[in-house]
């Protein structure tokens, strides 16, 4: 049968797809790209946010237009599907089937039976399908979150915290870096908190160890910290690895205590700024990277003027910033959103502008350096090559480096590059023999 598949989401959630991917390749199913060629469509949907859902609703109502033609059965799962199935069901009768996360389980026998196709019940267990870069994977060490932060619906669509076994873990990993994997991003609600739910005690750094000595594997990125579990032998432990990038993903969300507390949000600002200094004091060259929330109910324009001071003192490399939007069935959702949107918008520009010259002046000091990028295409109109350091995540938010190169390089390739200039968030350099 002819199967198309759309992975909506975040890294988390492409997962679940390879998974679904491998299930679909085992059984000898012919997946296309092209949707207009598809018997079948599975779309795997995310339900976090307002764009998100907005998102999964029109690409679900754009492929049922596909109906008319050689379309036979269009399925819907993931976050969407979980939080929303009754209704779903009564609005969009023009999806065949409906498929929520804890029904994975049973993905095989759902989908033979809504196919009539046989689908091996192996999801999980089938080698996963990489769906993207071959040189590039998400190793995802954990699923659910047992952080209950007000305003966040993931506990409530993926459960509570539920840590996959070490061993499992380097089993995949293994099996990843033999399939040419070069890059693996550790993933996971709550990265940090690896293990905790097995016997209430921290792992991250013991599978970092064990990972990192993974014949093959080339770099190793952690992404999703959370400040009050980055122990000091967790900064040690990248510190003096071989493979693991210096990379901190720290969404701390907000500046001001009071924030944090109405966010049920643990450590504090004074945590965050401490933990930024010491990984900038072990780790000079370490990437600091995080996500902040403007206008949730109650903010002030003090907490917004702590909330630009904490930016200005941890100087991060890379920061993202959402305007509070209410999610039903979340604490928050029963606060008064009483933020106007206007100010949320005047807010969140705030920051960005300053985060644009903090932005800027981290690229400048890059100049002059040289560092290893990861090559991952070429520009056939410059003919640089495009690429990544450990500056910057697969997930095309951080930037990229752009370089000439006298030499042939194939996609997945490593090179010493020595930049020359930035321009926005590229950086621009040429390939020498060597780190100098």
């Amino acid at each position: 049968m002819k199967i198309g598949v759309i992975s909506l989401g975040c890294a988390k959630n492409l997962v679940d797809t390879e998974n679904l991917l491998g299930i679909l390749n085992l059984s000898g199913q012919e997946i296309v790209t092209k949707p207009a060629e598809a018997e079948a469509i599975i779309i795997n949907t995310c339900g976090f946010i307002e764009s998100a859902k907005t998102e999964a609703i029109d690409t679900i109502l754009s492929m049922a237009d596909l109906k008319e033609g050689k379309l036979k059965k269009l399925i819907v799962m993931g976050c969407l599907a979980k939080r929303y199935k009754p209704q779903l069901e009564e609005e969009m009768p023009e999806v065949d089937r409906f498929i929520s996360i804890d029904e994975y389980r049973d993905l095989g026998n759902i989908l033979s039976e809504t196919l009539g196709v046989k689908i091996a019940n192996q999801y999980g267990k089938a080698p996963r399908m990489l769906s993207g870069k071959p040189w590039m994977a998400y190793l995802r060490i954990a699923d659910g979150c047992d952080n209950r932060c007000s305003y966040c619906a993931i506990p409530l669509i993926r459960g509570g915290m539920r840590s996959v076994p070490e061993d499992e873990l380097l089993t995949e990993a293994e099996s990843l870096v033999k399939k040419g994997v070069k890059e693996l991003n550790l993933i996971a609600q709550d990265s940090s908190r690896y293990g905790y739910d097995l016997d209430h005690q921290l792992h991250l750094s013991s599978l970092l160890r064990k990972l990192d000595s993974i014949e093959g594997v080339k770099w190793i990125r952690v992404l999703y910290l959370y400040p009050d579990e980055i122990p000091d032998d967790l900064i040690e432990t990248i510190r003096d690895s071989r493979h693991i990038l210096p990379y901190f993903d720290i969404p701390v969300q907000h500046g001001s205590d009071h924030m944090l507390k109405a966010m049920n949000r643990r450590g504090s600002r004074s945590l965050i700024l401490e933990r930024a200094e010491k990984i900038r004091r072990e780790l000079p060259g370490a990437v600091l990277r995080t996500t902040l929330i403007t206008g949730f109910p109650g903010e002030t324009e003090e907490d917004h003027a702590l909330n630009l001071s904490m930016t200005e003192k941890v100087q991060w490399d890379h920061l993202g910033v959402f305007t509070y939007s209410r999610e039903e069935d979340t604490p928050s959702y029963e606060l008064e959103d009483d933020v106007p949107a206007e100010v949320k918008e005047r807010r969140r520009a705030d920051i960005m502008e300053l985060q644009a010259g903090i932005s800027d002046a981290r690229l400048a000091e890059r100049i002059g350096r040289t560092e290893e990028v990861l090559i991952e295409k070429r520009d056939p109109l410059t003919e640089m090559y495009i690429g990544r350091s450990a500056l910057h995540a697969p997930d095309n938010v951080d930037g990229n480096v752009r370089f000439h190169s006298e030499k042939v390089h194939q996609a997945g390739d490593f090179a010493f590059v020595k930049y020359t200039k930035a321009a926005g968030h590229t950086l621009i350099g040429q390939e020498v023999d060597g780190e100098e």
